[in-house]
């Protein structure tokens, strides 16, 4: 079965299941020399499938996901979780609602691509067989049975997730 016709049999299964909004970091121009504070602005919704994100039209590699939350005064022990926290009330300054998930730094994937043997973001083909790359540590797994998890896994969640 094709890349493409794998995504589609998700997406019907997923017809009604809860998405995750989509983000992009705009900075704005200086007004009269003074910068203005980075927010990310939704471009759209998607299901979060793992390292994939699966909208109407597209399928797309996850980047960084956050939590959006007002800007709060925090001392930090690691300049990572200060980046995070920007993120975060960048996202609410966007407009996101507090604590909604937002992805940014998405990658549209081409799945066309993969079926002719390239590769295609954590989709290749391997054997034959459509496959992503579930981790960047991780080998391939057959997409078939990636998109049956992780689709089940979103549509009846774990006790207490």
């Amino acid at each position: 079965m094709s890349t493409r016709a794998l995504l589609d049999r998700a997406r019907t299964r997923l017809a009604g299941a809860p998405r995750e909004a989509l983000g992009e970091v705009i900075v704005p121009r200086r007004v009269f020399g003074i910068g203005r504070s980075p927010r990310i602005v939704r471009r759209g919704e998607a299901w979060h499938l793992g390292v994939l994100l699966l909208t109407n039209e597209h399928v797309l590699a996850t980047g960084d996901i956050v939590r959006a939350r007002q800007e709060a005064r925090r001392g930090f022990a690691a300049e990572s979780q200060r980046q995070r926290a920007e993120l975060a009330a960048a996202a609410r300054r966007g407009g996101i609602a507090e604590g909604e998930v937002v992805h940014i730094g998405w990658t549209l994937l081409d799945p066309d691509a993969v079926d002719a043997g390239a590769a295609s973001g954590p989709f290749a083909l391997r054997g034959g067989v459509p496959s992503v790359r579930w981790s960047a540590a991780g080998g391939y797994m057959p997409l078939e049975s990636y998109l049956g998890e992780r689709v089940e896994l979103l549509l009846n969640p774990p006790a207490g997730a």
